[in-house]
């Protein structure tokens, strides 16, 4: 069945090299674009597409407001097309809350040496966004719309725990998600208490720029120190290290000070089963240093990335928890997981951090 998108945008050379992209692809078709959200949401409900291509910034209707009254009118699958700049990138992850499903990086042009690769993951982020699960989504369908900038909400709710190196984990929760992944790493690392006797290490399929906001934003909702991992950053418990954009994030042995310690190392290796971050390559490079200590977590994402790597965290004796397809926006990187029976355990999100303390305590 072919997939039918609308794109919305206010730049008429992306509406065109967008339409040429998805037009490329047999499954996909392009039934018509709009130069704003007011003109979208009319064409939304005339046309009734299968996927949305969103701006994030325009003018008469920005791609917020559109985004909250497209879930609230006409429930449709969204994917943000978002240029780079840390608004923007703000903007585009507060859509997460309002339902969107993924977001894709604005190409730069026609000429552009990244644009097969990038036109591939555009492909592949619209067919996933088509078999979206919006119940599961919880966006903010009836939250009111603020003008002022987006998240100034300032202050934290709960006090951070009191940060320090100290080179001793006694467990390692390895997340792996994709689409629908933000909305879920907040549910789950915001459950976390400050106390956890847990090192934290994620991976989300985003495009590069975009996990340095949400590690921000992570951080501002969360008692657990959360950053965007940097070359050298040592693992630590009560630390959420999240890999960034368009780097695999392994974990390596290093002596400092006379003390073999483990700590991060990013490399531009080859993409893996077409993303970069690879949930596989963190999994497989923390198997044989942790083994049992692990925790590793398969959440929502399209595609099967992780499940080769939570293959070796069981051969080194560690735990694989897949998410279960009840609270996934897609069912795919769980299911796989499942299939190959490496789950110890299958859980929905809400469950999930309980269970988890269980675990480590």
């Amino acid at each position: 069945m072919t997939i039918r998108a609308l794109i919305i945008d206010d730049s008429a050379l992306i509406r065109k090299l967008l339409s040429d992209i998805l037009n490329e692809d047999p499954n996909l078709r392009v039934i018509g674009t709009a130069v704003n959200g007011k003109e979208g949401l009319e064409k939304i409900n005339k046309l009734r597409p299968d996927v949305v291509l969103l701006d994030n910034v325009m003018p008469i209707l920005d791609g917020l407001e559109t985004l909250a009254r497209i879930m609230k009118e006409c429930p449709t699958p969204v994917v943000m097309v978002s240029a780079l700049g840390e608004r923007a990138e703000e903007i585009t992850l507060t859509a997460f809350e309002y339902g969107a499903v993924d977001v894709i990086q604005k190409p730069e042009g026609i000429l552009s040496q990244n644009m097969p690769d990038m036109a591939e993951e555009i492909c592949r982020k619209v067919r996933a966004a088509a078999k979206a699960n919006l119940e599961n989504l919880e966006c903010m369908r009836d939250r009111k719309l603020e003008k002022t900038e987006v998240d100034k909400r300032g202050g934290k709710i709960k006090e951070k725990r009191s940060w320090k190196e100290t080179g001793f984990v006694r467990n390692v929760l390895a997340i792996g998600a994709s689409t629908g992944g933000p909305r879920a790493l907040e549910k789950l690392i915001s459950s976390f208490p400050a106390d956890i006797p847990a090192a934290v290490l994620v991976v989300q399929h985003m495009p590069a720029g975009f996990t340095a906001s949400l590690s921000k934003r992570l951080n501002s909702k969360t008692v657990l120190r959360v950053k965007e991992a940097q070359e050298g950053d040592m693992v630590e418990e009560g630390t959420v290290l999240i890999a960034p954009g368009n780097y695999h994030m392994e974990i390596v042995h290093k002596t400092i000070n006379c003390r073999k310690k483990e700590v991060v190392h990013l490399s531009c290796g080859p993409k893996e089963l077409g993303s970069r971050p690879s949930v596989n390559a963190l999994f497989r490079s923390i198997a044989p240093i942790y083994g049992s200590k692990i925790i590793s977590l398969v959440l929502t994402g399209m595609n099967c990335d992780g499940a080769d790597g939570a293959e070796e965290i069981k051969k080194m004796g560690g735990k694989v928890i897949a998410e279960a397809q009840s609270s996934c926006v897609i069912y795919g990187m769980p299911r796989e997981v499942i299939r190959r029976e490496l789950a110890d355990l299958v859980i929905p999100l809400d469950e999930m951090a309980e269970e988890i303390i269980k675990i480590v305590r």
